[in-house]
C-alpha cells in the first residue's frame, strides 16, 4: 500500500477536544486558529496531528477556509502520513481476514467513536484487540475521531451526510463479516 508522507518538521501547538455530538465537534475545530495542532498521542510515540486549513472550503459558505488535514506524525523521523480512507479500509478488511470476531468487536468499537465517544473513555477495550495487521486499533480509532470531525466541517449535517458518507463504508463490511457463518 502506497503511504502519502512527507517528512518535514512541523510546530505543533497540543491541544484536546473531546469527541462531543457531531455538531458541536465540528463547531470547536471551526474555531481553531491556522496551525498545526497535536491532538491526539499514541502508546509507539506517534500523535495524531492536524493542520488547518485543509485543501477545501467548508460547505457552511465561509470564504475562509475551516478545512483541515488529519495526519498520523512520527516526531522521531518527522513523518506526517495523510492516511486516507482507502487505506484504513484495506487494513480492516486485513484485520477481518486474520480475525473475523476482533474485527466485529472492533467496527463496534469504530460505531461508539462515531457516535461521539471518546476513544481514550474506553481505552481497555482498544487494548484488549490484537492484530498482526495493519495499524493498531487505537491509531485508526483515533484519527477516525478527526477524520469524523474534517467531514463534519467540510459536509455538515442535515443538509450533507457529514461522518455518515464514510460510515456507510464501514456498515457494509461489518454486516458482510456478521452475515458470514
Amino acid at each position: 500500500m502506497r503511504k502519502n508522507i512527507y517528512t518535514h518538521p512541523v510546530d505543533l501547538k497540543s491541544i484536546r477536544i473531546k469527541n462531543v455530538p457531531r455538531q458541536e465537534f465540528a463547531k470547536r475545530i471551526t474555531t481553531l486558529e491556522y496551525r498545526g495542532y497535536e491532538v491526539e498521542s499514541l502508546p509507539n510515540g506517534n500523535k495524531i496531528v492536524i493542520t488547518k486549513p485543509g485543501g477545501k472550503r467548508s460547505m457552511w459558505g465561509s470564504a475562509k477556509k475551516e478545512d483541515f488535514l488529519v495526519f498520523i506524525f512520527n516526531p522521531a523521523t518527522s513523518e506526517l502520513w495523510q492516511i486516507s480512507h482507502k487505506q484504513i479500509l484495506e487494513d480492516i478488511l486485513a484485520k477481518a481476514e486474520e480475525n473475523r470476531d476482533n474485527a466485529i468487536i472492533f467496527l463496534k468499537l469504530l460505531e461508539r467513536v462515531y457516535n461521539g465517544e471518546e476513544p481514550d473513555d474506553f481505552i481497555d477495550e482498544i487494548h484488549k484487540l490484537s492484530f498482526q495487521n495493519g495499524e493498531t486499533p487505537e491509531t485508526l480509532l483515533k484519527v477516525y475521531k478527526w477524520i469524523w470531525g474534517q467531514e463534519d466541517v467540510n459536509y455538515p449535517f442535515p443538509k450533507y451526510e457529514g461522518r455518515a458518507m464514510s460510515w456507510k463504508s464501514l456498515l457494509e463490511i461489518r454486516g458482510k463479516l456478521i452475515a458470514e457463518p
